[in-house]
């Protein structure tokens, strides 16, 4: 099993793969033939996650679905953040207690 730190850290890359992903469909809007972006993530055995990106098999904007996905990916990355900076500190309180 994955350690809680590493499972969030996956968490965060994950998210930061979505912000990338949505800011380059959102800078992409207007261009002829432009196919998204689109990231799915796969559960990893022992935890965590694993983004995918692939390209949609539709042609044009979802400027929508793209903000809204931002806000999404903006508040995984936080959540995941504080998992990841409580896991370390706790990890220091263990150590702190048997030295």
């Amino acid at each position: 099993m994955a350690s809680t730190s590493s499972i969030a850290a996956s968490g965060m890359h994950t998210a930061q793969t979505r912000l990338n992903s949505t800011a380059h469909n959102i800078a992409n809007v207007s261009t002829d033939g432009f196919r998204r972006q689109e990231v799915t993530s796969t559960e990893q055995p022992g935890g965590g996650a694993a983004p995918a990106l692939n390209r949609s098999s539709v042609v044009g904007a979802a400027l929508e679905t793209d903000v809204v996905t931002q806000l999404q990916a903006k508040n995984a990355f936080l959540a995941n953040l504080a998992v990841f900076k409580t896991s370390n500190q706790m990890a220091g309180a263990l150590l702190d207690k048997t030295a």
